[in-house]
């Protein structure tokens, strides 16, 4: 009897200390971009954003962006990655006003912030901190680096979340 009960507590505590388990990842969930509390610089922006992240498994987190860039052109990326500080490949493009990249590594700063480093054939393009608010209702992700054509990139895109 007493193992049983021992057994069930210890399976109870590993649960709930899984790293991306849903009821604790803040990402987890549909984020839909706020354009007019975002920022582009240079730009152009994207018309709309919606991001889709998914646990896979205890340790993963699968990324699904779906934009409509500055021209009105659908663009769709995902990517899945663990935050172990490797790199992962990225499929798809983002829109007007992002940087390039064919990998992402991502890592955990806190419960509520993540980091990316964007690389494209191994070059660097851009880091992006994932910010989400302490009431789990908005998203702020911190852009910088360089855009396909050269150009420096400082954007700030503000998410609500859609559920």
């Amino acid at each position: 009897m007493h193992r049983n009960f021992y057994l069930l507590i210890f399976s109870m505590i590993i649960f709930s200390i899984s790293p991306l388990h849903a009821a604790q990842e803040p990402l987890i969930g549909t984020w839909k971009m706020n354009p007019a509390k975002s920022k582009y610089s240079p730009g152009p922006p994207v018309k709309s954003a919606t991001i889709k992240y998914e646990a896979v498994g205890d340790d993963a987190l699968k990324n699904i962006r779906d934009e409509t860039d500055a021209n009105g052109k659908a663009v769709h990326s995902e990517y899945t990655s663990k935050f172990d500080g490797k790199d992962y490949p990225v499929s798809g493009e983002l829109g007007g006003g992002n940087p390039p990249r064919g990998t992402i590594t991502a890592k955990r700063i806190d419960a509520y912030t993540t980091e990316n480093i964007n690389k494209l054939d191994g070059k660097i393009t851009s880091t992006s901190r994932r910010i989400v608010s302490k009431d789990g209702k908005t998203l702020t992700i911190i852009v910088k680096g360089t855009d396909g054509k050269g150009h420096q990139i400082d954007n700030r895109v503000i998410y609500d979340r859609v559920e």
